[in-house]
């Protein structure tokens, strides 16, 4: 690289100062206008960076996907199976222990989630280390494409059992990787709205799902076995299309392959200055994080999560932003909506018919999502959709006190649910993955992701095993109202514990993670609160919100100072 020194210079001197590229000497005008438009023209990218995180982000509609098929395939199974977990409307069969059986049901269908929790999640550490970003994800795309097969083909609810759980190998190592390797090929511009790309096709699986639990339902008796198996359409394009993708340019450096990391960075920028700029940002931050940290192995990049403090806050924050996911209640529709759709008084057909509608909610105002995560922030989306969700599903379950013989209870039902979706799928569906991707430090960052997945995924397991029984235990009606008050404690932990990440570089954020929690905490009840209140409900007018960040000028000087405290 000793012919790309000046270069090199350059990309360091604009690093350096951002804000002040103008006054530079040794830029040219084109050099300047390619750094104007990453501001006039942030969406003027490379092909390879769409291609790169479009592609990879398949990889989530395997997750969207094998939800529904299940979803679908619940209707199915447990009958031929021999493990009924509801009656039928003639009665109850004599001698089947339909609690029981509810378990069973509960369990098989947290197979995947069980897998990722304590196995998948663990294993991206350790193979981001040694076979990178994209062998991770290849490795991730063969679990997902032949255990999907295996489902498919099973003649027992063990061995069904067993096929998810190898399929959550995959979707954990997968959900580990695939945000924190959008993360970082993305500029910190556009990297909100790129990175959520992996919540708009799990919409998309879940909403193609939908579709082939449909497309299969009269294809008796092999039915439940197609929508299981389906899973697999996406995770074929992913096994072949991740290797024309560039390898992530962070872990080429921190490998120690500078021509490598450049050459990807050439790839995913829009002219060599801006890839010489961006490789001298993270050649820094790294050697500042291996002055700092030092050395690592797994075990004690793990205890770190909890005992440094600035990743002690980014791993409480990202806990908070993953449980709140399961806590909004929309893995319950996601997971058993046919389900609930049947105890409304729906057939098999309709029931299908109304997941589809909700799938279809679900991936069309994820779009939003894309303009208004960089714009209005992630905390700010989280804010405004928890009450709304809570009210909604409040609505939903309050509908099944109708008369079932009332034309207007499975239609407010639905109503309910679809508006629900339309809430979550702008705010709480993308927000977790692209948050909990950004705010570690790269030296814990897939052992801090793992951790983040690792918590949505088991509490997934949890809402998985437990919500039939719930469901049997409290009826729909206060099911539902359960998780209309989960979302307000929710809200309160979002508005208490998770700092806003919006356009703030993945360096810059050591900055804003070097403010304690208890800081931040009485900041929102004592200075923001107060301010909401008196602009928006007393509608006062020129109010100032003190900002509790201050970012003048360049942070680097600021930011060994943030990562220490």
């Amino acid at each position: 690289m000793q012919d790309m020194i000046p270069l090199l210079k350059k990309g360091a001197l604009v690093a350096q100062n951002p804000p002040a590229f103008e006054q530079i000497e040794e830029l040219d005008e084109v050099e300047r206008d390619a750094l104007r438009n990453e501001v006039l023209h942030k969406w003027r990218q490379p092909g390879a960076l769409y291609f790169t995180v479009i592609l990879c982000s398949i990889g989530a509609a395997v997750q969207g996907w094998d939800q529904t098929g299940s979803n679908g395939a619940n209707l199915s199974w447990p009958v031929e199976f021999g493990v009924p977990d509801t009656p039928p409307k003639t009665g109850a069969l004599p001698g089947v222990n339909y609690d029981t059986n509810s378990w069973i049901v509960g369990v098989v269908n947290s197979g995947p989630y069980i897998g990722s929790a304590f196995i998948g999640c663990w294993c991206s550490d350790p193979l981001n280390n040694y076979i990178g970003r994209r062998g991770t994800i290849f490795f991730s795309a063969v679990f997902c494409f032949l255990s999907v097969i295996g489902s498919a083909v099973t003649q027992n609810w063990p061995q069904l059992f067993v096929t998810r759980l190898l399929l959550g190998v995959g979707m954990g190592s997968k959900a580990s990787t695939v945000p924190i390797y959008a993360a970082e090929n993305c500029p910190a511009a556009i990297r909100g709205g790129l990175v959520m790309s992996w919540q708009m096709w799990t919409a998309f699986g879940i909403f193609l799902g939908f579709c082939a639990n449909l497309a299969v339902y009269n294809v008796v008796p092999i039915g439940w076995r197609l929508q299981l198996g389906s899973a697999m359409i996406p995770a074929l394009p992913l096994l072949i299309g991740v290797y024309f993708c560039p390898e992530s340019p962070r872990w080429y450096i921190k490998k120690g392959r500078y021509a490598n990391a450049f050459r990807s960075l050439c790839r995913l920028r829009n002219t060599p200055l801006q890839a010489a700029r961006d490789l001298y940002y993270i050649h820094a931050q790294i050697q500042e994080e291996a002055d700092i940290i030092g050395r690592s192995n797994y075990i004690t990049r793990f205890i770190e999560l909890f005992t440094i403090p600035r990743v002690r806050r980014a791993t409480g924050a990202s806990f908070t932003v993953m449980l709140a996911q399961q806590m909004c209640g929309i893995n319950i529709i996601a997971f058993y909506s046919s389900t609930v759709f049947v105890n409304a008084g729906a057939s098999n057909l309709t029931a299908l018919l109304a997941s589809f509608g909700f799938g279809l909610v679900n991936f069309v105002f994820a779009w939003p999502a894309v303009w208004t995560i960089d714009t209005w922030g992630r905390r700010t989306l989280l804010l405004f959709t928890f009450p709304q969700m809570a009210w909604t599903l409040l609505a939903a379950g309050l509908c099944f006190i109708i008369p079932e013989q009332s034309r207007a209870h499975l239609g407010l039902i639905a109503f309910f649910i679809f508006l629900f979706a339309a809430f979550y799928s702008p705010g709480e569906g993308p927000v977790p993955f692209t948050y909990s991707a950004e705010v570690f430090p790269l030296s814990h960052r897939e052992v801090g992701m793992a951790w983040a997945v690792a918590t949505c995924l088991f509490w997934a397991a949890v809402l998985s095993i437990s919500f039939p029984r719930i469901l049997r235990a409290f009826h729909p009606v206060g099911a539902f109202a359960f998780y209309a008050g989960l979302n307000l404690t929710a809200f309160v932990l979002i508005f208490l514990f998770v700092p806003e990440t919006k356009q703030r570089t993945l360096e810059e954020l050591d900055y804003v993670f070097a403010v304690p929690t208890r800081t931040h905490a009485k900041y929102q009840l004592t200075k923001a609160l107060p301010w909401w209140f008196k602009k928006y409900v007393l509608f006062k007018k020129g109010l100032k919100l003190e900002p509790l960040y201050q970012f003048d000028g360049a942070v680097a000087a600021d930011q060994k100072i943030a990562v220490i405290k």
